[in-house]
């Protein structure tokens, strides 16, 4: 089982980048997909989570009406859109599944992928 975040890169403040959460082994419409973020020096932060059912829990107050997760089972993957991107932003992201249910707990979840770096310039 692998699951890989991908998508990251340089972008200007004000940017945008949609993220993938890919996976191979695994079918992902069995999984919630949650969303995390670490920056350097701070704790993992988790920032939304889709359901199996398509519907996003968010769980940080700012990224909401920023950051948007859909899923797309026919492709396996899920995506996190990224829009006016802050420099306070710029974290490695990665994606986890947990079977059936979202957490925003890192313990509870089961698989993670490798991580994408984004970086936002001001």
């Amino acid at each position: 089982v692998q699951l890989q975040a991908s998508g990251g890169g340089l972008v200007q403040a004000g940017g945008s980048l949609r993220l993938s959460c890919t996976a191979s082994g695994l079918t992902l419409e069995s999984y919630g997909i949650a969303w995390f973020r670490q920056a350097p020096g701070k704790e993992r932060e988790a920032l939304s989570c889709t359901g199996i059912d398509g519907v996003t829990t968010d769980y940080t107050d700012s990224v909401k009406g920023r950051f948007t997760s859909s899923r797309d089972n026919a492709k396996n993957t899920v995506y996190l859109q990224m829009n006016s991107l802050k420099p306070e932003d710029a974290a490695v992201y990665y994606c986890a599944a947990r079977k059936y249910t979202c957490s925003a707990y890192s313990y509870a979840m089961r698989y993670w992928g490798k991580g994408t770096q984004v970086t936002v310039s001001s």
